[in-house]
C-alpha cells in the first residue's frame, strides 16, 4: 500500500500491477457469480471483469490518500471492485437490453395447448387491449417502468438508471397496474373483483 502512495516510479508500477491482478481475480469471481442473471458469458464477461478491475484500480489510486487503515487494505480495495462490477453490469444491461414488450409473442398460443377457438380469440383480444392500454393509459414514465419490470429488469438497476429509489418504483407500478386494470375493466376484458 505504501508503494501506491508515491504515485510514480518502478515500485508504484509494480504495486499497481499486483493490485490489478488481485482486482481482476475478484472481478472475475463477481462476474461469474452475477453474470448469468444478466445473460452474460464468455469473452464478454471477461471483458467486463477486466474493465471493472481497471476502473477500480483508477479509483483506488485516486483515493489512496483517504485510506485510514480502519480495515485491511484488501478489504477496502475489494469494495471498489465490487462496486465497479455492479456499474459495469448495469451499463451493459442498459446498453444491450431491449425494454419493449413483445405483444406478438404474448399473443401466440401453442397448438398443443388445447385452447378452444373462443378462448384463443379472447386471449388475443385481451393482449390487444392490454397493448392499447399500455400505450394510451400510462404516462411515459409509467410505461418505461412497467415495460422494464415486465422484461425482468432488476429494481436496483432500474432505480439507478432512473435516479430514483425502489419505493418510488413500487408506487409507479402500483399506479400503472391500477390504470391498466381500470381500462381493461371498462372495456369488458376483466370482471369486477368481488
Amino acid at each position: 500500500m505504501n508503494a501506491l502512495e508515491g504515485g510514480r516510479g518502478p515500485q508504484y508500477e509494480q504495486a499497481c500491477a499486483r493490485l490489478h491482478d488481485m482486482l481482476v481475480r475478484i472481478a472475475m469471481n463477481e462476474m461469474f457469480r452475477r453474470g448469468p442473471r444478466y445473460r452474460i458469458a464468455g469473452p464478454e464477461l471477461n471483458d467486463l471483469a477486466y474493465q471493472a478491475a481497471a476502473d477500480a484500480l483508477m479509483k483506488i489510486t485516486e483515493k489512496i490518500q483517504r485510506f485510514r487503515g480502519d480495515a485491511r487494505f484488501t478489504t477496502w480495495a475489494f469494495r471498489f471492485v465490487v462496486l465497479e462490477v455492479s456499474n459495469a453490469l448495469d451499463r451493459h444491461f442498459w446498453r444491450v437490453s431491449n425494454t419493449q414488450i413483445d405483444f406478438d409473442e404474448l399473443a401466440k398460443v401453442p397448438d398443443r395447448s388445447a385452447v378452444d377457438p373462443v378462448g384463443h380469440w379472447q386471449a388475443r383480444e385481451l393482449v390487444e387491449a392490454t397493448r392499447d392500454a399500455v400505450a394510451t393509459a400510462l404516462t411515459a414514465r409509467q410505461r418505461r417502468v412497467f415495460t422494464a419490470v415486465i422484461n425482468g429488469v432488476p429494481l436496483e438497476t432500474l432505480a439507478r438508471e432512473l435516479k430514483t429509489n425502489r419505493n418510488t418504483l413500487y408506487k409507479t407500478m402500483f399506479d400503472a397496474r391500477r390504470k391498466l386494470r381500470a381500462r381493461l375493466m371498462a372495456g369488458g376484458h376483466l370482471g369486477v373483483a368481488g
